[in-house]
């Protein structure tokens, strides 16, 4: 058997050194045993099976795997949510992405770039009544994102298509979260974000690119008077401004994040 309190400490020790919060410690021990980490406080030995598979997780985690891939699960909106490296992990400023889009109450969504279908699940859950439709090219994202849709038991439309090119039908709302960070940035991100799809994280030369497309092409799939909505870099609010003004949408508004800064871009037909 193996004492808890000592292989904790020599983790923590592991993590520090490799720049990684100390209190994921207890997270991957309790995933390693088998349990909630608040029920951590009654063990105080774990045995040689539990504690090798605890050495297999921490090791992934200083390897770079992102915690979330590890446990291969991700809250979102308060839902649960099956991720893996087909999918960008959920993050919680989005959560503010379905919040104003909640607000719209809108029957007709879609969902542009959905990943692990977090967007478009949220919405199918919380906006009764709703029709979604969640778009992705990758064939590996959107098998997880069924797989969500499952497990929180909501109905959406998915569409493989490389953005509108496969979809029919008109929307009250289109929703994203594209990939925006600039390809020249991509190799000095974090070695946990760098295990991400690239195809999820690269939004080109300018970081602009999927702006430009959606704002191009999303006119032909919005009713009259329809929204978009997208998720923005903390420092794309103005250059996503330009390129819908460009276009024609009006009524443009920039939403910041908890943090102050710019996350999400309103505009409609």
């Amino acid at each position: 058997m193996n004492e808890i309190n000592l292989i904790m400490k020599q983790a923590k020790e592991t993590l520090r050194s490799n720049g990684i919060d100390e209190r994921e410690a207890r997270l991957l021990l309790a995933f390693a045993l088998g349990v909630n980490a608040n029920d951590l406080i009654k063990y105080t030995e774990c045995s040689e099976e539990a504690a090798e598979k605890f050495r297999e997780v921490l090791q992934k985690r200083v390897s770079g795997m992102p915690y979330a891939y590890i446990t291969g699960t991700k809250e979102f909106m308060k839902l649960n949510f099956k991720v893996n490296e087909n999918v960008l992990i959920p993050r919680p400023e989005t959560e503010l992405l379905v919040e104003e889009a909640l607000k719209c109450d809108a029957k007709d969504v879609l969902d542009m770039c959905t990943g692990s279908g977090c967007i478009a699940i949220s919405m199918a859950y919380y906006q009764k009544g709703a029709n979604v439709t969640a778009v992705d090219i990758s064939e590996k994202a959107l098998e997880v994102a069924k797989e969500n849709a499952d497990m929180n038991g909501v109905c959406v439309n998915f569409v493989q298509s490389d953005l509108f090119e496969k979809v029919s039908g008109k929307f009250d709302l289109i929703l994203s979260n594209p990939p925006y960070i600039k390809t020249a940035v991509i190799s000095e991100l974090s070695k946990e974000v760098k295990n991400e799809p690239q195809l999820a994280l690269d939004g080109g030369e300018s970081g602009l690119a999927f702006y430009e497309k959606i704002a191009t092409e999303a006119r032909d799939f919005l009713k009259e008077n329809g929204k978009i909505l997208l998720e923005i870099g903390f420092d794309q609010g103005q250059g996503v401004k330009e390129i819908l003004e460009k276009n024609d949408y009006k009524n443009i508004e920039i939403i910041k994040d908890l943090s102050g800064n710019d996350r999400i871009i309103v505009c409609e037909m």
